[in-house]
Formats: structure tokens, C-alpha cells, sequence
């Protein structure tokens, strides 16, 4: 069988699987969950159910507060290439913080260039972010980095951390679900790396643990992960946007690890379903169980309250 013909016939099979066996979850009688987890729909339109779930963003946004937006704007590529968050659901989430009675809504990311206002621009981001009432921050020279002291941290014990990022009043977490030459598999933990400056001592000293070090000095309110397109192979840049299928999921958690362990399952599963990729598992990921052991989250669904929604 071709490729292609291969990817569209597992693609068609896949349509009728609405989420993956594991990810599973208490059901929540009362109350908003700790999760949900949507399929179906354009990413702005997953955002808008599932944030209503949540109990809508006045639950994580109060009047007068300044809200900071990361998503992943690392590469110069179009949303086509799944290698950015798409920028139609960062739009609607700074039009929700508006809503919500927030004072200011700013976007930032360390990008992985120089050129980060060229990024900026042609991952849509920006145009989507201003358009809402927002503002793109760059964070691109030194000097809007300031040192701090990750207390809790193993091997990280400090790190030059972008001012925004610093104690915020709200901190929403947007990353994109895609794969990664090193780490296998890039979300929501791995997007903090866009909040330092120095990535290459990371990458010099256990990255895995510096990641996990990390998560437990940033403050988060809340995680939005973008699953509507899923760059399967080639990550993090991206080679086409063949390899990047529109899959249509989001997940949206108040726990961080959690909202990655999720993710990996959506990603192993579709990996297996389009025939590219690897479908890899919680503990491939190595950053992942020393996350979860410093008390960052937890990988095990079974212990949140996790709502499953199927947009029509």
C-alpha cells in the first residue's frame, strides 16, 4: 500500500475513536472537573466548550489582573506545520481573559532564533493576539531575564527566568503537542524551557530533570494544550505538513503533568493510527516521573476528575 493511501484509509478508522483507552478519569459529581479533554471542532471552538466546562475563565482570571499568555512561537513556520500553537485558539483566549475583567493580556516566548519578531508574525500569533485587545513581548536580549532561585530543584538550582514569568498574577500555559528530536515528545512541561534564558545548560545538565526542576517554581494557573494539529515525526521545526495530520483534540487542565501524561496518550494513540511516529509511552518521556515525584502533578488520570466531550 502507498503511504498516503495508507495514512488516509488509518486516518478514516481513526475518525470513529474518540479518545484514547487510557486516558481515563473519575467522574466528578459536583463542581468543575480538573480536566477535560475535547475532540472535534476547530481549536477555538474546543476552547469555548471546554472552558465552559472548567467553570469559564472568571474562574482563573479576576478583575483588574495581568494575564500572561505562553504559547509555543518557536519556529518560523504557518500553523499548517502543527509546529506552533495555533493561533486562532490564542486569540480566543485573550478575547476570554477580556471577558473575565483582565487588566492586560501579554504573549511572550523565547523563541528559537534571533528573528523572533519575524516568528512572531508568521506563526499567526501575533496578528491573533493584537486583534484581541493583547500584546506581544519579546523576549529575545538578556537583560528581560532576571536570575532566580529554584528552591526545590535537583539539578537546576537557578536559572534566568523571563520577567513576565516571574510570580504573575495569572500564567496560562499553551503549548503545542508535537514531537521532539530529543525529548520524543514535546507539551506543556517542555514549553516552560520558552520562559529561560540559558536552554543550552539544560541540555548540558540532565534536561529531563531540569525540566521537571523547573515546573516546580512557575507558577500556573492553568493549561491549554492545542492537539488540533499533531506534528508526528520530524519535530520540533517540522519537515511538511504531511506529517502533521489535523487530529482535532485539546486538553485543558488545571494540572500540569497531568494535562502532559493525557497528551502523550493522544499522541501515541494517533502516532499508531496515521502509521507515523512512535507511539510512545509516560515513561519514555524522562521528564515526566520526576515531575510527578517532586510534586509537580500527577501522570495517573485515575486521580482527577478528567469530563470527555465529542463536539459534533
Amino acid at each position: 500500500m502507498k503511504r498516503r493511501e495508507f495514512v488516509v484509509k488509518t486516518a478514516l478508522g481513526a475518525a470513529a475513536v474518540a479518545f484514547p483507552a487510557a486516558l481515563s478519569g473519575r467522574d466528578k459529581v459536583e463542581g468543575a472537573p480538573d480536566m477535560t479533554a475535547l475532540k472535534g471542532g476547530t481549536a477555538a471552538e474546543m476552547f469555548e466548550r471546554g472552558i465552559a466546562e472548567m467553570g469559564g475563565m472568571k474562574r482563573f482570571v479576576k478583575s483588574g489582573q495581568r494575564v500572561v499568555l505562553k504559547p509555543n512561537i518557536g519556529w518560523d513556520r504557518g500553523p499548517e506545520f502543527g509546529a506552533n500553537t495555533d493561533p486562532e485558539l490564542v486569540g480566543r483566549i485573550v478575547k476570554h481573559c477580556f471577558e473575565a475583567g483582565a487588566k492586560e493580556v501579554l504573549c511572550f516566548d523565547h523563541t528559537c532564533g534571533n528573528d523572533w519578531d519575524h516568528r512572531y508574525k508568521v506563526s499567526g500569533i501575533e496578528d491573533a493576539v493584537i486583534s484581541n485587545g493583547g500584546k506581544m513581548i519579546a523576549g529575545n536580549t538578556e537583560s528581560m531575564f532576571e536570575e532566580c532561585d529554584i528552591p526545590h530543584g535537583v539539578v537546576l538550582k537557578r536559572a534566568q527566568v523571563h520577567k513576565l514569568a516571574m510570580n504573575p498574577d495569572v500564567f496560562i500555559n499553551i503549548p503545542v503537542l508535537k514531537h521532539h528530536s530529543g525529548a520524543k515528545v514535546t507539551c506543556a512541561l517542555k514549553n516552560y524551557m520558552g520562559c529561560i534564558w540559558d536552554r543550552r545548560w539544560w541540555h548540558a545538565h540532565d534536561m529531563p530533570q531540569c525540566i521537571a526542576d523547573y515546573a516546580t517554581f512557575q507558577k500556573t494557573s492553568l493549561t491549554i494544550v492545542d492537539a488540533y494539529r499533531v506534528m508526528l515525526d520530524h519535530g520540533p521545526r517540522g519537515k511538511s505538513p504531511e506529517f502533521a495530520p489535523i487530529v482535532k483534540y485539546q486538553i485543558i487542565s488545571t494540572d500540569i503533568v497531568a494535562a502532559d501524561a493525557a497528551s502523550i496518550h493522544i499522541f501515541s494513540e494517533t502516532a499508531k493510527q496515521y502509521g507515523m511516529g512512535r507511539p510512545y509511552t509516560i515513561d519514555d518521556i524522562k521528564y515526566m516521573r520526576p515531575a510527578e515525584k517532586l510534586g509537580v502533578g500527577t501522570c495517573d488520570l485515575s486521580k482527577l476528575s478528567v469530563k470527555r466531550i465529542v463536539l459534533s
